[in-house]
């Protein structure tokens, strides 16, 4: 009896190390970005996100996320500007629907709460770099995820010589579920 005690006992200290397989819930979720026109705070967001998150706040480096947007789905309420961002200067909707972003590492810090996550950005048929920190807080059958980053348009050929601001942040609040 004492030994399936501590069989028992052992699984049950173990299971934290275990991570969860997430589905974003993009009805639940925010992807939302703010830059300068014309010296001009505007912003927009996008929907349609999708993809496979596993995750445990114990385990930071069992956790990964590769996840991606609609690029068709830009909105920032003027639907002229809208049809203009998805066009060839911009998004090429067409040739690139969607913005996809495959984690490389999380690392975290038991300290604060925060954890980092690096990764790939693919935009427009792009890839860079980029790391931001993120928290996550345990919400009914999974987390939800808030993180920001900056990164430039130009790096990812969006926009070309518009008035635009070359530098953008992007604000994430992502809902994710067990599967």
């Amino acid at each position: 009896m004492k030994k399936l005690m501590v069989i028992v006992l052992g699984l049950f200290l173990s299971f934290p190390l275990f991570s969860q397989s997430l589905t974003p819930i993009d009805s639940a979720s925010e992807v939302t970005f703010k830059i300068k026109n014309l010296g001009f705070n505007t912003g927009g967001s996008f929907s349609g996100l999708a993809g496979n998150i596993t995750f445990n706040p114990d385990n930071p480096d069992g956790c990964s996320f590769d996840v991606h947007i609609d690029a068709n789905t830009v909105n920032t309420g003027v639907e002229m500007r809208d049809d203009h961002l998805r066009g060839s200067d911009y998004f090429d909707v067409k040739n690139h629907p969607q913005i996809r972003f495959v984690s490389q590492k999380v690392t975290g810090s038991k300290k604060n709460g925060t954890l980092f996550v690096s990764g790939k950005l693919t935009i427009k048929g792009v890839t860079k770099d980029i790391s931001f920190p993120f928290t996550a807080q345990p919400v009914k059958d999974g987390y939800l995820f808030n993180g920001e980053f900056k990164i430039n348009r130009r790096d990812f050929k969006v926009g070309g010589g518009s008035t635009v601001s070359d530098n953008l942040t992007v604000f994430l609040k992502v809902t994710a579920r067990k599967v």
